[in-house]
């Protein structure tokens, strides 16, 4: 049958490739962190890292390291179940309940990553009795989450509360109604306006759900996230997030939320009830990222310090990066085609980043989105922006 498919399918790959959109995934053979070794393609050998949500450096800190070989011994390899069998361990429990506590939540619940997570809300929740209204640059697992559901589909223009409050007003006769946005955009590096998200929530009855992969662990006073940065952490009713990215970089994702909606996702959310359980030695390897998050303001200083030298320092030189001061720097490009190729000349130069194009981005707003972490030191950023300017000469010329 494949034969009759195969033709379509590799003109597909044609087409993807002539648009300047196909994506390339380049090998590395080092260890996670601010330069790896890149081992095929482009520039093979160390290049600086700038496309890693290792926001805090943690996947290869040392103590976590510790932390995973010891969990290694004392929790074994894997499950090899699912958590209402016999995939349930003392330190799955206890991660849900740091978490809960980390997040000013009732209760935890862990999935094997936040696209599950986000994937088991839904459909669990709501019924075609039901309203889901949702930001319209919401992550792709939100989206896919909400199809899920039967509940009807709303949208609201990004950020944009006076459409948010149309769409509440539109659905008042719906049973429940969810407003769900993503605390950071990772496209964007924006962040959503939790406060005022709240308040109209507040105002027309509805419950608040919050995506906070992009912001737990470094953003606000504790890195306990946007609700945190905005004040509102006891008026959030669902925040799912990810260990894959501040939080260690491995994988694994969660629900912390109101313990009566965690009760139900135990019962009925399907990524939960059939999917592995998430491996000891990343759950165990977790507390100890928490325990660094919490005992120390210095990782996300560092943090800080570095995307606001990367930020002034480009604009100095002319890109265009959108504003604000989130580790999410996008640097605007426009054309897919030469947003890949200044991604490879800057391979070249020693700087790994990624372009960023259709449909992962709309289309004429391609661009190299850069990601600052505490591993960077001032001289890679330096390293960086002087690689960004000499890349953009050889394209021109």
């Amino acid at each position: 049958m494949f034969d009759n498919v195969r033709a379509d399918v590799a003109a597909t790959l044609d087409e993807i490739r002539e648009a300047g959109l196909f994506k390339p995934e380049r090998v590395i053979g080092s260890p996670q962190s601010a330069a790896v070794t890149v081992t095929g393609g482009g520039r093979p050998g160390e290049v600086l890292n700038f496309c890693a949500n290792n926001y805090l450096g943690l996947a290869d800190h040392p103590e976590v390291l510790a932390a995973a070989k010891d969990a290694l011994d004392r929790w074994g390899y894997g499950m090899a179940s699912v958590r209402f069998i016999c995939g349930t361990q003392d330190v799955h429990k206890e991660l849900e309940d740091r978490l809960s506590a980390f997040l000013g939540q009732e209760d935890t619940i862990l999935y094997s990553s936040c696209f599950d997570a986000n994937g088991g809300v839904f459909e669990t929740l709501l019924d075609d009795r039901d309203a889901v209204i949702s930001d319209a640059l919401n992550h792709a697992s939100i989206i896919d989450g909400i199809r899920l559901s039967k509940a009807r589909r709303h949208r609201y223009a990004n950020r944009d509360l006076a459409d948010l409050e149309k769409q509440l007003q539109d659905t008042q006769d719906a049973r429940r109604r969810l407003i769900v946005t993503d605390g950071v955009f990772s496209m964007d590096g924006y962040v959503a306006p939790l406060r005022e998200i709240c308040d109209l929530a507040d105002r027309y009855d509805a419950m608040v759900m919050v995506d906070d992969s992009h912001a737990v662990g470094f953003v606000g006073a504790g890195g306990r996230g946007t609700p945190e940065l905005h004040g509102v952490m006891d008026r959030v009713d669902i925040i799912t997030g990810t260990l894959g990215k501040a939080l260690g970089g491995a994988s694994g994702g969660y629900v912390a939320a109101r313990r009566e909606i965690v009760a139900l996702l135990r019962q009925r959310s399907r990524p939960y009830l059939f999917s592995n359980s998430l491996a000891p030695v990343i759950a165990a390897a977790s507390l100890k990222v928490l325990d660094l998050v919490e005992k120390s303001n210095e990782l996300r200083e560092r943090l800080a310090a570095n995307t606001a030298l990367f930020r002034a320092r480009m604009t100095e030189a002319g890109f265009e990066i959108l504003p604000g001061d989130h580790p999410i720097a996008p640097v605007m490009i426009g054309d897919a085609a030469e947003a890949g190729r200044l991604a490879e000349l800057l391979l070249e130069r020693g700087v790994y980043v990624i372009g960023f194009s259709y449909p992962v981005v709309p289309h004429g707003q391609a661009r190299i989105r850069v990601q600052l972490s505490a591993a960077h030191s001032t001289e890679d950023v330096e390293r960086a922006v002087a690689a960004f300017v000499d890349a953009r000469a050889a394209l021109e010329g």
